[in-house]
C-alpha cells in the first residue's frame, strides 16, 4: 500500500498532472466568462434584429414532448461561443506576436567557391571540389 502511495504521489507531482489541472480549472472559469458573455450579452442583441426565439418550439407525440427549439437555441449559443473564443484566441494571438522579439538571424556557416560556385564551409581555405586556394 505504502509503494501505492508513493507511486501516486509521484504520478500527481509530475508538470504534466499539474499542467491540465490548471488548464482545466482556468478552462473552466473562461467558459463562464465566454458563456456570459453570450447569454447576457450578444444572444439578447440578437434578439432584438431577429426576433426569434425557439425556447417555445415543441413537438408534441402523444404524451411526450420533444423539445427542439431548445435544442436548436443550444445549437445557436454554440456556434456563437465558438465564434467568440476564435476572435479572443486570434487577439491574444496577435498581441502574443507584437511583443516577441525578432530572432535575430544566424551567422552564415557555408560560402560560395568563386571558381566553381559550389557550397563550402566558411572556414575552408581551399575548394574541395575544384581544389582552388581561396582568399580567407
Amino acid at each position: 500500500m505504502k509503494k501505492f502511495l508513493g507511486e501516486f504521489k509521484a504520478f500527481i507531482a509530475r508538470g504534466n498532472v499539474m499542467d491540465l489541472a490548471v488548464g482545466v480549472i482556468i478552462g473552466g472559469a473562461f467558459q463562464k466568462i465566454v458563456a456570459s458573455l453570450v447569454g447576457d450579452m450578444i444572444t439578447p442583441l440578437l434578439g432584438l434584429f431577429g426576433g426569434a426565439n425557439f425556447e417555445n418550439l415543441i413537438w408534441k407525440i402523444g404524451e411526450v414532448e420533444i423539445r427542439y427549439g431548445t435544442f436548436i437555441t443550444t445549437v445557436i449559443d454554440f456556434l456563437i461561443m465558438a465564434f467568440i473564443i476564435f476572435l479572443l484566441v486570434k487577439a491574444i494571438a496577435r498581441v502574443t506576436d507584437l511583443t516577441k522579439k525578432p530572432e535575430p538571424e544566424a551567422a552564415p556557416t557555408t560560402k560560395k567557391c568563386p571558381y566553381c560556385c559550389s557550397e563550402i564551409a566558411i572556414e575552408a581555405t581551399r575548394c574541395p571540389n575544384c581544389t582552388s586556394e581561396l582568399n580567407a
